[in-house]
């Protein structure tokens, strides 16, 4: 809700400041006094693109400032969040335009673009008028409208769901393929590989332990001959026998020794004990370089194997075992490709006919709620005195997406059998203004709530009794929000529940615009003289206050 408007040296407004309420807002003033240098201020902070001219004559640069009362959940708020700018209760826009045409924006008292503020302004303000481009008349919003209208959010929702499964089924379909193909143009290469690798069948640490294993089997026959020797020299015929024998002669002589050779024979104990440990491990030794000359050349063939093979594949020989795994995988993704591609075609059928179930669902309600607006558009028509004008709303076959395949138009004919056609092309400058109030009327209270609307002159070409059913609904669409109307009109004026007039005043030789609000007698003058013109006759003041109630 607009609370407050405050404007700067602005095209003929050297300083207003304005302070608006909630319910029906009126502006009157004569033609030429300024009511619409507000909208163009008010559209300049909103970040409109409008006028290039708007500072002052003699003045520096421009300024307007716009205050807004934000409700729990207004969807301003998710704007403010997504450009990373404060939120409160309270939203203060303010822009600056200097006269070289640099235009500076500030939300909240930080730095913002125009297109942040643009965001900002669909969720604050709904202009409608003659010219209106950005609301009812913008095809674009249609289908947004009518779902609003028709209270279908489970059925978008589901639709919504649908087209992402269908998505992603597609992408899994088409990623799947992709894979069948770049794999299919490597699978004589796969097979032979593989083929190779599997006969060698090569393990991880296989390289380092066939060369181990080769290299001590050369060595063996260098060595085997000294260790041989080694082994006779420790056994029965060497040291073994003499020290056994030793052994055996100091315990024939030790019981006339008195014991002095006990210590001897326990060291020549000792002794052999170890003689025969090392006796035993020169003899695992010799067993170890005992081989087949076969199986030297065996273990130098498969060596080479391995080591020919990684440097085909260009990876260490440890690596070939992976490489075997990952290569057999790719052929075994080959071998079963289409069998995956048709569960995956089958995936996807199911998708598509789930969403097309759920964007008909959707599509129906649309047409069944269109039916409901039409006859809601046309029931209010017929006080407005376009009761033979024909509104439809239009829901056609269109590009699928994520909330279905609909294309939504508002298309009106303004006699029986006249040809139908968009609001903005077939109406004239009143009529287009009726069928926009109509069409506001019947959309949902929830639509209508925490947004401020601005009627630009929509009772223009209207008066009597349809003027006075024009303010009526105007004054219907204020209740529980804020409804903002320049009006000629004093029917509808009468109606307002705050009324200001804009007049101009010269001041140095230099016309300036100004906005004064005006108290119950100030409002029967002005009422007065919207009916007679410039000479306010008794008769017109008693028709004013017969308007006023």
């Amino acid at each position: 809700m607009l609370r407050a408007l405050e404007i700067r040296d602005m095209l003929i407004i050297d300083r207003l400041e304005l302070a608006f309420q909630p319910g029906l807002n009126v502006l009157t003033g004569e033609t030429g006094a300024g009511k619409s240098i507000l909208l163009d201020s008010l559209g300049f902070v909103l970040g409109w693109r409008g006028r290039a001219e708007l500072v002052r004559s003699g003045a520096d640069q421009g300024e307007v400032t716009a205050v807004f009362e934000l409700a729990p959940g207004h969807a301003a708020r998710a704007v403010l969040e997504e450009a990373g700018l404060p939120s409160g209760n309270e939203l203060i826009l303010r822009r600056v335009n200097t006269t070289d045409g640099r235009k500076t924006g500030w939300v909240n008292d930080r730095r913002a673009s125009g297109e942040v503020l643009r965001r900002l302004s669909e969720t604050l303000v709904e202009l409608h008028g003659q010219h209106d481009d950005r609301g009812l008349l913008n095809p674009s919003g249609h289908r947004f409208i009518l779902d609003d209208y028709a209270a279908i959010d489970g059925l978008i929702a589901a639709t919504r769901a649908a087209w992402a499964q269908r998505r992603e089924a597609r992408k899994a379909l088409a990623a799947a393929e992709a894979a069948l193909d770049a794999v299919r143009a490597e699978e004589d290469f796969l097979r032979h590989a593989v083929a190779e690798l599997e006969k060698l069948a090569p393990e991880p640490g296989e390289d380092q332990a066939l060369d181990e294993r080769r290299r001590m089997m050369q060595a063996a026959e260098r060595i085997r001959e000294d260790i041989a020797r080694a082994s006779d020299a420790i056994g029965y015929d060497g040291a073994e026998g003499a020290m056994s024998n030793a052994l055996r002669w100091l315990e024939g002589a030790s019981e006339r020794a008195e014991g002095r050779l006990d210590g001897a024979m326990a060291a020549l104990t000792r002794a052999m004990a170890e003689l025969d440990e090392a006796g035993r491990e020169v003899a695992d030794c010799l067993d170890a370089l005992e081989y087949n000359p076969a199986d030297l050349e065996d273990t130098e063939e498969r060596l080479f194997a391995l080591r020919g093979l990684a440097r085909k594949h260009s990876v260490a020989p440890d690596d070939l075992a992976e490489l075997t795994q990952t290569l057999s995988g790719r052929l075994a993704a080959l071998d079963r490709g289409e069998s995956d591609i048709a569960d995956l075609k089958r995936a996807m059928a199911a998708a598509d006919s789930a969403y097309d179930a759920a964007a008909e669902a959707l599509s129906a309600a649309r047409r069944s709620n269109a039916a409901r607006l039409d006859a809601a558009v046309a029931a209010e028509l017929a006080p407005l005195k376009m009761e033979r004008a024909v509104f439809r709303t239009e829901v056609t076959a269109g590009d699928p997406g994520p909330e279905g395949r609909d294309a939504v138009a508002f298309t009106v004919a303004t006699n029986p059998g006249a040809p139908s056609g968009p609001l903005n092309k077939i109406a004239s400058g009143g009529e287009l203004s009726r069928f926009l109030l109509a069409l506001k009327v019947s959309l949902s209270e929830e639509r209508n709530r925490g947004v401020t609307m601005i009627f630009d002159e929509i009772d223009r070409g209207v008066g009597g009794a349809t003027a006075d059913a024009v303010g009526r609904r105007l004054k219907s669409l204020a209740d529980g929000g804020q409804v903002l109307v320049v009006t000629h009109s004093p029917q509808v004026a009468a109606l307002g529940a705050h009324h200001w007039r804009v007049q101009k005043r010269v001041e140095n030789d230099m016309t300036l615009s100004t906005v004064v609000p005006l108290a119950e007698d100030a409002r029967e003058d002005e009422i007065a003289r919207m009916l007679s013109g410039d000479t306010v006759t008794p008769e017109a003041r008693a028709a004013a206050r017969a308007l006023l109630g």
